[in-house]
């Protein structure tokens, strides 16, 4: 049987790296992203260049409609899907509680809480054998900010994937008589653009000295643990949270 995986904001980072070690694990791989459909083609291109299968579908997971339309789209290019990651996610510039907007915290909580768990209902629906489905995987894409807290730069964020993990270990045990499984990552420190987009560019390297292992983690690490978890060599896991974070 095909395997198929959707990987939400696989564009860049964590979620393009993914992508590429997905299809070479045999996935035929849906690359998602947003607005940077250039590097989303990027990724397609470098995973037909090895010989897999991929397509692009664009879709802001923070809009049910857009991921109705992208769900459908994958029915009909790819067939019937076994594999999800919920990658997407978004942080915003470093800020205390008290200085965050209404704006800000729905801004975040639509992409990061929201759309994990719309994508993750249209995937149990294509998945589970009670649908018809035989079954598959999904991860979703944490954060080791769950269980810091994030204080003074990303509280909102931080809170946001900590109901990522809530949500993880509820449906796992929801699905699992199923065929699903559902397990989360969790990383810390990661040499990706993400801190960029926080007004942080050097973050990873600043905070290096922080972590125990005295370095920033590398997408492909992440990549590694995420396949990982949607393959069968992790059959007997669900509801995991693995922590990729170098001891910190």
């Amino acid at each position: 049987m095909s395997q198929i995986v959707l990987i939400t904001g696989a564009s860049r980072g964590i979620g393009a790296a993914t992508a590429l070690q997905a299809a070479r694990a045999g996935y035929a791989v849906a690359v998602n992203y947003t607005a940077n459909s250039l590097a989303a083609d990027e990724v397609v291109r470098q995973i037909r260049q090895g010989g897999g299968t991929a397509i692009t579908v664009q879709a802001d997971v923070a809009d049910e409609s857009q991921v109705l339309a992208m769900f459908d789209k994958v029915d009909a290019k790819l067939g019937r899907l076994t594999a999800l990651v919920n990658n997407a996610g978004v942080v915003d510039r470093t800020e205390r509680v008290d200085g965050m907007s209404v704006a800000r915290l729905k801004r975040m909580f639509d992409i990061n809480v929201i759309g994990t768990m719309v994508c993750a209902r249209e995937a149990v629906k294509r998945m589970s054998t009670r649908y018809g489905g035989t079954g598959g995987a999904i991860v979703n894409v944490s954060s080791a900010a769950a269980r810091l807290g994030g204080p003074g730069q990303y509280v909102d964020y931080a809170a946001a994937k900590g109901a990522v993990d809530t949500f993880t270990l509820g449906l796992a045990k929801e699905v699992a008589a199923e065929g699903i499984r559902v397990n989360a990552v969790r990383p810390g420190i990661i040499e990706t653009d993400i801190h960029a987009s926080g007004g942080l560019p050097d973050r990873a390297r600043t905070m290096a000295p922080q972590v125990p292992m005295q370095r920033a983690g590398s997408a492909d690490e992440v990549a590694q643990s995420i396949v990982w978890l949607l393959g069968s060599g992790s059959s007997y896991t669900t509801g995991a949270l693995l922590d990729i974070a170098g001891g910190r």
